[in-house]
């Protein structure tokens, strides 16, 4: 089956249930960790964003774990990746949260690796359908988002590993 030019490896009622929700809250999450990882880093918008994208890669994670169960022997390693895009995505959460003091920001570090792998997951599990990337190797869509992922981490992290964020009254 195919819809909108990607390929869809089942016609199962409940696998479509879930990809419908499955696919816009992927697009909410890689909206709103573009936008929380561009604003400036203080409470209000950076904040709002970063909840929002929290909160629909958890849901995302939900949703990716279901469809990856139901063909797992084709989709565990889609499994893995939103695995770590969660576990890193809730570490940079406490990290910020209850302000922890480490040599390099845990907060930045676990965002961005947690959107990389959001990405890579999506690439791997998409290149092949979309314009310019299907005329790639594979081997690009598990390395192009970290390749350039990597390097903003280190950038942001090196600039100012200190920054100031308010959270619920108290300053981290």
């Amino acid at each position: 089956m195919e819809i909108g030019g990607f390929e869809i490896p089942s016609d199962s009622p409940v696998f479509l249930s879930i990809l419908a929700i499955h696919v816009p809250v992927g697009m909410l999450a890689a909206v709103t960790g573009a936008v929380a990882m561009f604003m400036e880093k203080r409470r209000g918008g950076h904040t709002r964003a970063g909840s929002i994208y929290f909160w629909s890669l958890a849901t995302l994670f939900v949703t990716s774990t279901a469809l990856a169960a139901m063909r797992w022997a084709d989709d565990y390693h889609l499994f893995a990746l939103g695995t770590l895009a969660f576990v890193t995505a809730l570490l940079g959460r406490v990290v910020r949260r209850q302000g922890w003091r480490t040599p390099i920001d845990l907060h930045i570090v676990g965002m961005g690796v947690s959107y990389i792998a959001m990405l890579t997951a999506f690439y791997v599990d998409n290149g092949r359908n979309l314009p310019v990337w299907r005329e790639l190797p594979d081997a690009v869509y598990w390395l192009a988002p970290s390749a350039f992922g990597i390097p903003l981490i280190v950038w942001a992290v090196a600039r100012g590993s200190r920054v100031t964020i308010h959270v619920e009254g108290t300053t981290h």
